[in-house]
């Protein structure tokens, strides 16, 4: 019987994890993220789709991919939160729960136009602010709605 797919998928400049501003996201990688979310998704008995891309289309392709099928998907939109609309359109169409996780508290950026993620009312919930253990987080959510 084939485990059920969960799709994390990061945003614009995730790649640089541990080098950008580590005084606001820190010192660990993505790579670091990714083994976090494998072992989680692992111990959940899912299979693990971990993307991350600087491009909207590939984005997109990925939620596409997600839209029938996917058991959930975790989505750090990054950048995508303020001006990605066909993004914020492909996650509407995506039949399973979506958590939205940011590794800092969007909400006390000095940027007041940060705290407004136009992907927020197409998920079913959002993490934001308890760093990378937030991807953990929202895994083990959706593994108890898959329960």
């Amino acid at each position: 019987m084939a485990k059920p797919v969960l799709f994390v998928l990061n945003g614009p400049n995730l790649e640089l994890l541990g080098e950008r501003e580590p005084e606001i996201y820190g010192s660990t990688t993505l790579a670091d993220v990714e083994a976090m979310c494998r072992a989680e998704a692992d111990s959940a008995g899912f299979e693990l789709r971990f993307h991350q891309t600087n491009a909207e289309h590939e984005m997109i392709g990925w939620l596409h991919e997600a839209r029938k099928g996917a058991a959930g998907i975790v989505i750090n939109p990054a950048a995508f939160s303020y001006a990605g609309y066909p993004i914020f359109d492909a996650l509407k169409m995506c039949a399973c729960p979506i958590v939205e996780v940011h590794i800092s508290n969007i909400h006390r950026r000095d940027e007041a136009w940060r705290a407004h993620s136009l992907m927020t009312a197409a998920a079913t919930g959002m993490i934001t602010g308890l760093g990378v253990h937030g991807y953990a987080l929202a895994i083990r959510h959706l593994a108890q709605l898959a329960g």
